[in-house]
């Protein structure tokens, strides 16, 4: 994932503590390494960048299952905001905990929150997992159906709170953890809040996180209350709210005019097909790569999508496109978004997507090792024609093998090194049985249940 796209077949990677030393082929690097500790042979198999999973929310992992079939304001309203203002700091660091394991089964190495209510919770689990992190709280300080805990909060102590996160988690757990800011929604933001926000990132130097353009209603309103024509990314340019900085996630609902104005800006979008199908419907995801907007990959959380595995949004994420491309244009075109560019998104895209491109992303001498070993040989990609193809088309979890980041194996041969998985799973039925309770949500029968 290099810039000159480099496969070595015969290959080999030198690590010393958290840093790549070599990459080459084998005889050059055992030749030039003879003398190191530790040599593992890993013939047969595949070595990429860690994955990097660029929007999930890890503390509504308890909430699996609480918000299908529904439409996205009862999912909020309803079923999402009851669950999240009734959390505890416990249950996020077990949410987390939980997506952590899901996360590292499916390659992930990096992830970027997209805003919780504990981030001191997720800091706590993160640490444990031996995960990367890109942490934000979720911030709202306005908008219609808020939880009275939440509605009372005035906009410095929005900005407040997360100047002390930064000041008390950032470059934390070894340097895996960064935090940025958050906006939930535009709906939930006074423009007082977004331009504190924009000014807060720039003097902390950090990223912003933030729901973009989701659903139809949300241009609609936009264009209603703000002044603009379009909607939200239109009222974003016209506050400089757009910059650098800015992961926009979904951000489905865009014309081309609003995607020149992304490209321009260098805002970073976070694709989340599962999510996207699932309620807000197609992201002009191949207009905005060729406009050079960088696009990475996203789960989202676990009740817009059941399945935290990047593996499987790679594979979503190549067909939905291409199946686009006959709902748009009336044609087929097996060509968009090729497998190169899926990888890409997963790996260096996502990078650069959390700012963090100079130290992961790619295999490179000088950058964090971060890395995945990927048996091939597992019943889903045999036969092996094309390893880049059968990545995409034909990889699911299963063929990740083992997991290293910042230089730490965290899963060797399928087992999780940096916790007792059996006891997470226990902790974390307890606690959402809790939760669910505590936060009144009573999910309706299906069929005819005897």
């Amino acid at each position: 994932m290099d810039p000159e796209t480099r496969v070595f077949r015969n290959g080999a990677i030198a690590i010393e503590h958290d840093t790549i030393k070599a990459i080459g082929h084998s005889d050059q690097i055992l030749a030039e390494f003879s003398s190191h500790e530790q040599l593992i042979d890993l013939r047969g198999q595949l070595i990429l960048p860690g994955f990097i999973n660029t929007h999930v929310h890890t503390s509504q992992q308890l909430g699996r299952g609480i918000a299908d079939d529904v439409d996205l304001l009862t999912w909020l309203h309803r079923r999402i905001w009851p669950y999240e203002s009734n959390m505890t700091e416990e249950d996020s660091f077990i949410s987390t905990l939980l997506c952590g394991i899901e996360l590292i089964h499916s390659g992930v190495t990096c992830f970027a929150e997209a805003g919780g209510q504990h981030v001191a919770g997720m800091a706590r689990a993160v640490e444990v997992l031996g995960l990367r992190a890109c942490l934000a709280e979720s911030i709202m300080d306005s908008g219609d159906g808020l939880p009275a805990n939440w509605a009372g909060r005035t906009t410095e102590q929005c900005i407040q709170s997360q100047k002390e996160l930064y000041k008390k988690y950032h470059n934390t757990a070894d340097g895996r953890i960064r935090i940025w800011l958050g906006i939930r929604q535009i709906m939930n933001a006074t423009e007082f809040l977004l331009a504190q926000t924009r000014d807060t990132a720039k003097e902390l130097q950090t990223g912003i996180h933030m729901h973009v353009a989701e659903i139809p209603y949300e241009n609609q309103h936009v264009a209603n209350t703000r002044g603009v024509d379009q909607g939200t990314v239109a009222y974003l340019e016209k506050i400089e709210f757009l910059d650098d900085n800015l992961l926009a996630a979904h951000t489905v609902w865009v014309n081309q005019d609003e995607v020149c104005s992304l490209s321009k800006a260098r805002v970073k979008v976070s694709h989340c097909p599962a999510a996207a199908m699932r309620m807000l419907g197609f992201a002009p995801i191949r207009e905005m790569l060729d406009a050079g907007v960088c696009v990475s990959l996203g789960t989202d959380g676990a009740p817009s999508n059941n399945r935290m595995s990047i593996v499987d949004e790679m594979y979503l994420a190549s067909l939905i496109n291409k199946g686009r491309e006959v709902f748009s244009k009336g044609i087929t075109d097996p060509t968009a978004l090729p497998a190169e560019t899926i990888l890409r998104m997963a790996t260096i895209n996502g990078a650069k997507s959390v700012l963090w491109d100079k130290e992961i992303g790619s295999l490179e001498v000088g950058k964090k090792a971060d890395m995945i070993v990927v048996n091939p040989s597992f019943w889903s990609m045999v036969p092996l024609h094309d390893c880049i193809s059968s990545l995409v088309y034909c990889m699911r979890s299963e063929n990740i093998q083992s997991v290293m980041c910042n230089g730490q194996w965290i899963m060797k041969d399928h087992k999780i090194l940096t916790l007792d998985e059996s006891e997470v799973i226990s902790m974390a039925k307890r606690a959402a049985a809790e939760l669910m309770k505590r936060a009144g949500i009573d999910i309706p029968s299906r069929m005819n249940i005897l």
